[in-house]
């Protein structure tokens, strides 16, 4: 009786999830955190079983992947569920942040193989030291060791000329005054990036900050749709560059120049482990709870000139004569030419 009871203490048990071969982990290097995806029960891992830093339990299973977050880099929070952090100094200085996701099994037999997928991401000091406000739009994709081989590959935001999409204009980006209301080209590309993976935008909108979380905000993408006519996507998850564009437009300020922020949450799928287009867009999708599993990229775009402006209200909510949008507000659709410019009091009800 004791020998049974010792062999089935070591016999496999039934797995509680489908154990798969998880031998490269992919680390996004994002402006404001770093984002560690390794696929989804690895040797027969599960997710509460997998710690970040050998500290905190804190992955999310998202899209086939268990996803772990250092959401704070900036020098005064280098410490976050064990994060290291060093200072390389030089002529371009740097900080490098080290982690890394280790199993812990706490049963009396272990029936699966240990895994520790270490990561790194560094960042100029410069960049770090300005808690990040510049220099957002771009992030470093690494994909570490296994199967899929070992790369790494820059993914930015760039402001193109045209629908084409052949040239990207440099920054600063600025748009006159008497230009509102013009066609934004917008490509969010991997360059260099393995043709399985995919590049996905989740969210997009606008702030008059450089913070995404501003509450002042205006959406353009909704969960990988558009949110009214005014927005195209031309492409998303298809290739290793998704592309969009927008109307230009301004909060309600009467200052000669002004700044409108836009961000972009974004994504990177494994077209050969996933099915990584979006599902149909809807009325319902647009409308449903965002959806964020990505990180994000921001840039700035600068617009100059004085202006007389000449303000509409409809239903309570200001708008200034520059834009061409058609959307919808308190469920009544807006068809009226040369609208939006919201103001900046209006847009927490908007967005609400």
């Amino acid at each position: 009786m004791l020998l049974l009871t010792a062999l089935l203490m070591v016999l496999p048990q039934a797995w509680a999830c489908p154990p798969q071969k998880a031998d490269y982990v992919v680390v996004s290097c994002f402006p404001n955190m770093i984002i560690a995806n390794v696929p989804e029960c690895p040797y027969g891992w599960e997710i509460e079983q997998l710690s970040l830093g050998g500290i905190c339990y804190t992955g999310v299973i998202s899209a086939g992947y268990y996803r772990f977050t250092v959401p704070d880099l900036t020098p005064r929070n280098h410490s976050y569920c064990g994060t290291q952090s060093e200072y390389m100094d030089g002529k371009d200085p740097k900080y490098v942040f080290y982690n890394y996701i280790i199993s812990n099994d706490t049963s009396l037999t272990v029936r699966n193989q240990p895994v520790n997928y270490s990561f790194s991401c560094t960042y100029r000091a410069a960049y770090l030291v300005n808690n990040a406000v510049f220099s957002q739009r771009v992030a470093t994709v690494y994909v570490n060791n296994g199967s899929v081989g070992s790369f790494k590959t820059q993914l930015s935001m760039n402001v193109f000329t045209n629908s084409k999409f052949l040239y990207a204009k440099d920054a600063p980006y600025v748009i006159d005054t008497s230009e509102i209301g013009s066609e934004v080209f917008i490509g969010i590309e991997a360059k260099g990036l393995s043709s399985r993976f995919k590049v996905v935008i989740n969210n997009c909108w606008a702030t008059p900050s450089p913070y995404s979380t501003d509450k002042k905000r205006w959406s353009l993408i909704i969960n990988s749709c558009s949110s009214d006519q005014t927005v195209t996507i031309f492409e998303n998850a298809k290739d290793t560059r998704s592309m969009f564009k927008f109307n230009s437009f301004r909060f309600q300020r009467l200052e000669k120049v002004s700044t409108v922020w836009l961000h972009c949450e974004v994504n990177i799928c494994d077209g050969e482990k996933l099915f990584c287009q979006p599902a149909p867009c809807t009325t319902r999708s647009v409308q449903k709870h965002v959806d964020s599993s990505g990180g994000v990229l921001t840039m700035e775009f600068q617009l100059s000139g004085s202006v007389i402006v000449e303000i509409y209200t409809v239903s309570g909510v200001q708008f200034s004569s520059f834009l061409r949008p058609v959307c919808t507000l308190g469920g009544s659709l807006l068809t009226s030419v040369n609208l939006l410019f919201i103001s900046a009091e209006s847009l927490m009800a908007v967005a609400a």
